[in-house]
Order: C-alpha cells, then sequence, then structure tokens
C-alpha cells in the first residue's frame, strides 16, 4: 500500500472529525443538563458569580468559585468534559452564604457553567471561557 499526501490529508480529516464528535455531544449533553435542571424554565444572568482563571496551565486542577446571593441550588458543567457535570451544591436555610469553591479537571479549552436555583424559583447562569494548556481528562 502506498501512501500519497492526499491519503494522508484524507486520514488525518477522518481522524479530526472522529474526534470533534464526543466534543458536540458533550456540549449537547450540558444543554440538556441545564434543561433537566431548571425544568425548561427561562434563565436570568445577573444575581451569580462565577469566578474561574483566563488561562489554566494545567487542566487537572483548575479553580472555580461560584457565588449566588439566595440560592437554594447551583450546578456547575464543563461543556467541553466526556462528561460534563461537575457538581452541584444545595443550601439549606441555615447556610450562612450560598458560595462554593472547588478544583475540577477540564478536558481542554472549554466553557465552565453555573446555573443557580434562586429561593423564590428563579434561575440564573454564568458562564467563563477557561483556556487551558494542558488537559486533564486523558489530554
Amino acid at each position: 500500500m502506498e501512501f500519497t499526501r492526499r491519503g494522508a490529508l484524507a486520514v488525518g480529516a477522518g481522524v479530526a472529525a472522529t474526534l470533534m464528535l464526543p466534543v458536540r455531544g458533550a456540549m449537547a449533553a450540558a444543554d440538556d443538563m441545564i434543561a433537566e435542571f431548571t425544568g425548561g424554565a427561562s434563565v436570568g444572568d445577573s444575581g451569580i458569580t462565577l469566578t474561574t482563571p483566563e488561562i489554566a496551565e494545567n487542566g487537572n486542577t483548575v479553580p472555580i468559585e461560584v457565588d449566588a446571593p439566595g440560592a437554594v441550588s447551583i450546578l456547575v458543567l464543563a461543556s467541553g468534559n466526556p462528561t460534563p457535570d461537575v457538581a452541584t451544591f444545595n443550601f439549606g436555610p441555615l447556610a450562612g452564604a450560598q458560595r462554593a469553591s472547588t478544583r475540577i479537571r477540564l478536558a481542554g479549552t472549554q466553557d465552565v457553567v453555573a446555573v443557580a436555583k434562586m429561593a423564590d424559583g428563579s434561575f440564573v447562569q454564568a458562564r467563563n471561557t477557561v483556556k487551558v494548556t494542558i488537559g486533564g481528562c486523558g489530554g
């Protein structure tokens, strides 16, 4: 079998297309998880603060913090990970603050999304893009 440049380019394009399929599926999965969490309700964009680094040198430990005063529950998603759901934080009536911080793994450059269910039943969302130089989920 003889490889030509065209053949090598075709194989490379096929591999690249195959690698992109799970990413699109994960993004759709993240949107489905948001719809499930909100029950299809409309989502606002004020009242929640998501703090992430702009650039993460190592995707294995990316620090995040989410703050939503008056929230009952906060869902955190990494839209480009093979498994997008990262964490769900629930707050009881005796919680001193509706804030959480943790470190997460990111497979590559992607959006980190936080959706909060407020005490009045409304939903708010924040989204930040984190650029990852070394992937953390097998990359």
